[in-house]
């Protein structure tokens, strides 16, 4: 192979992975650790744990083995508050999304506040109706003194100085972008220590223009339905299933699995350290083994996405790995969650 076609090579293996990276075009970013960017998944999720707040942060790297893949980090924050004397809570919360993908560097920024409403549906155990509402800035961009096409070749000599032959206008765009979503939530068996929650989200509800060509390219609504049960096994073990199935124009994804904690020490009931280990699978792209270390109110997790798609043939079976980080926390106040017999949480 010559240096010519090695260069061509290389072009089109980044072309595609541009366009693969960046997916909001078409499909959403999104993680292998999907329970640990809740508001991502349904901004009803919001404030659907044991504390006061939750702040939480997940990076994503894949890719790099082929050329400039690209790096995806996550950000939320949740503050929960009672209201009044009853039952029912408020979340407040801030979603931050940021991605940098490809040789042109498409880079994407969120910025989501959200705000979610608990409706306690019973006075005997942990029962809770969620509405959830996020809507917020995004921005895109790509650095246009990357971008190589075909019509930069002089004959079978790329030269950059001539034009790229593409026509649009300005190398960054700005939009707003709004999501809804439910969820109900609740505990269940003997002494109530099960729990379990489903949800449905709608995201890009406002169809928000995506492109930077004048011909703006509308979003497509993405559907997300979500569920998860926690069961107990004894004081000291139990296991936590969750899965994600999301529909947007014509994608389609599937991702689940199971981990399986463990206590550490002699006190259960508020045990210091946990250790958890599983595996999830997104249908028809990866394997997802997953370890999780809690040290009470930190958390830490990774995961390794082990390529089973047609795309394992140049990536090598290689795939992203993810690092998420979350610390739960209880305020010293008279109305604390931690002082409440109901409360929303999974």
């Amino acid at each position: 192979m010559n240096i010519l076609e090695t260069y061509k090579k290389k072009v089109l293996i980044a072309a595609f992975l541009t366009l693969l990276a960046g997916q909001g075009f078409c499909q959403d970013l999104h993680f292998s650790q999907f329970f640990e960017a809740p508001l991502l998944r349904n901004p009803s999720l919001a404030g659907i744990f044991t504390g006061d707040y939750r702040i939480q942060g997940v990076y994503r790297d894949q890719w790099n083995s082929i050329t400039n893949g690209y790096r995806t980090g996550s950000f939320n924050g949740e503050y929960k508050m009672p209201v009044g004397n009853t039952s029912d809570f408020i979340t407040a919360g801030l979603q931050v999304l940021y991605d940098k993908a490809g040789t042109v560097g498409l880079t994407t920024t969120e910025v989501l506040p959200a705000l979610n409403y608990h409706k306690s549906l019973s006075d005997q155990k942990t029962m809770y109706l969620s509405l959830g509402f996020m809507g917020g800035i995004v921005e895109k961009m790509i650095d246009r003194s990357k971008v190589t096409t075909n019509s930069q070749f002089d004959g079978n000599v790329f030269n950059p100085s001539i034009p790229d032959g593409e026509s649009f206008p300005t190398p960054n765009i700005h939009y707003f972008d709004g999501s809804v979503g439910m969820s109900f939530n609740t505990s269940f068996g003997a002494g109530q220590k099960n729990s379990m929650f489903v949800g449905a989200a709608y995201h890009h509800l406002n169809r928000p223009r995506n492109s930077f060509y004048q011909d703006a390219y509308q979003l497509d609504p993405k559907y997300v339905f979500s569920a998860g049960v926690k069961l107990n096994i004894d004081d000291y073990s139990y296991f936590t299933l969750q899965a994600d199935h999301s529909i947007q124009g014509g994608f389609v994804e599937t991702i689940g699995g199971v981990m399986y904690s463990y206590k550490l020490g002699t006190d259960p009931v508020n045990a210091q350290y946990i250790v958890s280990l599983g595996g999830f699978v997104r249908v028809g792209d990866a394997m997802i083994p997953v370890l999780k270390l809690e040290a009470n109110p930190l958390a830490i997790a990774i995961s390794y996405d082990v390529n089973i798609s047609p795309l394992k043939t140049v990536s090598q079976g290689q795939g992203g790995f993810e690092l998420s980080i979350s610390y739960i926390g209880f305020l010293e106040r008279v109305n604390s969650s931690k002082f409440k017999m109901l409360c929303p949480h999974f």
